[in-house]
């Protein structure tokens, strides 16, 4: 039996979509079954109720379980506050995930990491991710952590973010540093594709970090301005330094219950967010959908 952790959000409830689609019949861990049933499929997966911060909820729902595709994280568009703790989701909850699954005999987990996730301050967003990862690592499991490029699709919280801070502005919109940095978009049903090959055909994957991305690297500008294209907008682009980005990004997290851009998302610009161009073909032997093509053909849905 696989489990989903995460199960009802933007990459789990995808996941669980297709292993139920293949009649795999997962396991979906969510905090809130009500609002997971208005996401997942109405059969062929069973809904249980868990966190991953409360270990006493972990035992009953990893009871059978051979794999775990762990998707439980925060992630950075999401602003702190009540229910929503990056250190304690994403690191306590990874840690107490893989204790709770050696002591159930669990064999496998795959992990929704993030490309270029590495060692960071102390405290910040990044540094959990990579404690996270760490945790995997020496969990004692035959373990594989799968890192995409930002991901594209309908409820990409990274796009939609993007397109409402051009809506909301008249004339400019603000760039994080000299839009120069590189990201390499990469469709979510792509994803979801690419972690189910670690969990059901792991050999070649077992003991692996794989970063992946689309077929196309763009810069920050050239998002912004396909972003622009697609919404039929025209906005001047000025360049801002990162320290005054992450400054108004805390105050509108203040003011603002979804913030376009929150402080830890500005972490994601301290790195280049690309990868080889054939990374997903060469471990995964297929050639992944562009963002210009699912933008010309969907639009932002």
């Amino acid at each position: 039996m696989i489990l989903v952790t995460g199960a009802a959000g933007f990459v789990g409830s995808r996941i669980v979509a297709r292993l139920a689609e293949q009649g795999a019949q997962p396991r979906a861990l969510v905090r809130d079954a009500a609002s997971a049933r208005s996401r997942l499929p109405q059969s062929g997966a069973e809904i249980v109720v868990g966190d991953t911060t409360k270990p006493e909820t972990l035992d009953a729902a990893l009871a059978g379980v051979e794999t775990i595709i762990h998707c439980a994280f925060i992630t950075a568009d999401r602003k702190p506050g009540p229910g929503v703790n990056y250190y304690e989701t994403n690191t306590t909850g990874t840690r107490n995930l893989v204790a709770a699954a050696r002591n159930a005999g669990v064999q496998r987990i795959c992990v929704m990491g993030g490309l270029g996730t590495k060692p960071s301050k102390p405290g910040s967003y990044m540094e959990g991710r990579y404690e996270a990862d760490q945790a995997v690592k020496q969990s004692g499991l035959t373990w594989s952590i799968l890192g995409p490029s930002i991901q594209f699709g309908h409820g990409s919280a990274f796009f939609n973010g993007l397109a409402g801070l051009i809506k909301s502005v008249p004339v400019v919109v603000p760039v994080v540093g000299n839009g120069k940095l590189k990201f390499q978009p990469i469709w979510v049903e792509d994803v979801t594709t690419c972690i189910l090959k670690l969990a059901q055909e792991p050999a070649p994957y077992d003991g692996r970090v794989i970063e992946v991305g689309g077929p196309e690297i763009l810069t920050y500008n050239q998002v912004l301005d396909l972003l622009m294209q697609t919404l039929h907008v025209r906005r001047i682009k000025a360049p801002g330094p990162k320290p005054l980005v992450k400054l108004g990004a805390a105050m509108m997290s203040v003011v603002l219950a979804k913030p376009p851009i929150t402080p830890a998302a500005v972490e994601l610009f301290d790195f280049e967010n690309a990868t080889d161009l054939d990374s997903v073909e060469r471990n995964f032997g297929f050639v992944p959908r562009s963002l210009r093509d699912y933008l010309a053909t969907n639009g932002l849905n």
